[in-house]
C-alpha cells in the first residue's frame, strides 16, 4: 500500500493501480456517530462523483464503494495550480472558460463542489475535477455563490497575476452553461461585501 496523501478526513493510498480514498476514524466521535458520518459522507461522494460524470463534467470513475472507502480511476496528470502559471495566455483562457463552463454544469444539476480550488482540478487530456469530499446536492443560490466565491478566493491566492484575466474567463464559461447565473453572481457580491464587512 503506497500512501500518496494524507488530510484531515482521508488518506488517499495506491491499490492495483487504482486510487483509494479512505475515510478516516475520529478519536473525538462517538464510534457509531463517527460510523455513520464516515459511511454516509462516503456513499454521498461517491454518488456525486459519477452523478457529475455522467452529465459531462470528468471525474475519476468510481470502481468500488464500501463503508469508507472509494476505489477510483487515479487520474495521472498536472494539477491546474501549476498548469495556469506556466501556459499562454490564450491558454488560460481557454482552460478558465472551460472551468467555469464545467462548474455551471454541476450547478444547472444541483451539484456543489464544496473545495472549489484549482488543487482540485487536474490536466490529462482535458479537466477534471476530483476530491468531492464536501460536495453535496443544493440548488441553493446562496450555496452556488460561495461555491464560486471560494474559487475566487482560490485564483485570488494563488494566481493573482492573472487574476482579472482568470475570473472574466470562469464567468463567461459558467454564464454558458447555467442559466441561473445572474442570481448567483448577485449573490456573489452580497457576500463579498459581507466579508469586507466582516474584516472590519
Amino acid at each position: 500500500m503506497k500512501i500518496i496523501g494524507r488530510g484531515a478526513e482521508a488518506v488517499l493510498y495506491m491499490e492495483e493501480g487504482n486510487l483509494v480514498k479512505e475515510r478516516i476514524k475520529k478519536g473525538y466521535r462517538i464510534e457509531e456517530i463517527d460510523s455513520r458520518i464516515r459511511k454516509r459522507r462516503t456513499r454521498l461522494e461517491s454518488k456525486i462523483l459519477s452523478r457529475a460524470r455522467r452529465i459531462g463534467v470528468p471525474t475519476p470513475s468510481v470502481v468500488e464503494t464500501e463503508d469508507y472507502k472509494i476505489v477510483m480511476e487515479f487520474i495521472e496528470g498536472e494539477r491546474i495550480k501549476e498548469k495556469l502559471q506556466k501556459v499562454s495566455s490564450k491558454e488560460r483562457k481557454e482552460l478558465t472558460e472551460e472551468i467555469g463552463r464545467l462548474v455551471g454544469t454541476l450547478h444547472s444539476a444541483g451539484i456543489i463542489h464544496g473545495d472549489l480550488t484549482t488543487s482540485n482540478m487536474i490536466f490529462r487530456d482535458k479537466i477534471y475535477f476530483i476530491d468531492f469530499g464536501l460536495g453535496f446536492h443544493s440548488t441553493s443560490v446562496e450555496d452556488q455563490a460561495i461555491d464560486l466565491h471560494l474559487l475566487h478566493q482560490a485564483y485570488q491566492s494563488t494566481h493573482f497575476r492573472y487574476l482579472e484575466q482568470l475570473w472574466d474567463c470562469t464567468v463567461k464559461g459558467y454564464k454558458e452553461t447555467f442559466e441561473g447565473w445572474d442570481s448567483v453572481l448577485k449573490r456573489l457580491e452580497q457576500i463579498r461585501k459581507r466579508g469586507r464587512y466582516t474584516k472590519r
